[in-house]
């Protein structure tokens, strides 16, 4: 019997660790945010890129039906826009199509492959860039930001009316947030140095080896064996095939469906660790660019 199979879903009406984090998430981000100026800057770097790389994960717990069965609640607790760039709207209904996708990592199927389509051209030199986990993690921020801006630009063009419904929400709360930024004296360009490009940064290394391309489905989708800090800021999405297979399973129980059956995905990608990702990878690209299938 599989690890799925042990654990039927049976779902609290409120799922309180995910309340919990969520009071110290946006706890933690108006901490830091009013009294940044106390803190070295090395120590805003890394706390301020934690607590918005935390809220990603948060966001992507959301968009799977927690912490609550009211949607309308879930969404507010998702909502807020700690990275500045990225409308919950937009992300919800993209990673809804990641999971609905039989074509996972396909560029033209896939919403959040990394692979491209062809080679050749800029957007086959700024892979290039982020190939390796190195790269990945220090350029991947603003070419991720910029690609993203220049697809919605395109989908604007293409459909105007859904993109005012997605965005003008994310415009009104990005405002709130800029206002605030100002009545504490964090200025713009430090709060997107200090959280955005940092937290950006720690989510890349998630997503980095989290998917490979190959003619097995079940091969598609790695595991990375994992329970240290990077596992909790992650809230276990590192134990990826679980989360695909159940996603209607509540973070902080994906660690028991993992070890209830290790093995229960034998097909997939392993990984000891993200240490074992970064002796793998650091230097090195982690797959091809181009989707083999194209």
């Amino acid at each position: 019997m599989g690890a799925t199979d042990e654990f039927p879903i049976s779902r609290p009406a409120i799922e309180w660790p995910t309340l919990a984090l969520t009071v110290v998430i946006y706890g933690g981000w108006l901490v830091l945010t009013a009294w940044h100026a106390m803190l070295p800057w090395p120590v805003l770097l890394l706390a301020g890129g934690w607590i918005v790389a935390w809220q990603g994960s948060l966001q992507h717990e959301v968009i799977h039906d927690h912490p609550t069965r009211n949607r309308w609640i879930n969404n507010a607790i998702g909502f807020p826009p700690l990275s500045l760039w990225l409308p919950y709207a937009v992300y919800a209904r993209e990673h809804a199509a990641h999971h609905a996708t039989p074509h996972l990592t396909d560029p033209f199927d896939d919403t959040e492959s990394n692979y491209l389509a062809r080679s050749g051209g800029l957007a086959h030199r700024l892979a290039t860039l982020e190939a390796t986990l190195a790269g990945r993690i220090v350029f991947g921020p603003p070419i991720r930001v910029a690609r993203f801006g220049l697809s919605e630009a395109r989908r604007t063009w293409r459909d105007p009316w859904a993109v005012a419904r997605e965005w003008a929400p994310h415009l009104v709360a990005l405002g709130l947030i800029v206002a605030w930024l100002d009545h504490v004296g964090l200025s713009l360009w430090v709060y997107a140095l200090c959280f955005v490009w940092p937290g950006t940064s720690l989510l890349l290394i998630r997503s980095f080896a989290e998917h490979r391309a190959d003619a097995d489905p079940a091969a598609r989708t790695a595991v990375v064996a994992d329970f240290g800090p990077l596992a909790l800021l992650f809230l276990h999405n590192n134990l990826h095939p679980w989360h695909h297979a159940r996603p209607a399973v509540p973070w902080y129980r994906l660690p028991a469906l993992y070890r209830a059956d290790p093995q229960a995905f034998a097909r997939a990608p392993r990984y000891a660790g993200y240490r074992d990702i970064v002796a793998r990878y650091l230097l090195r690209p982690h797959d091809r660019l181009v989707h083999p299938g194209r």
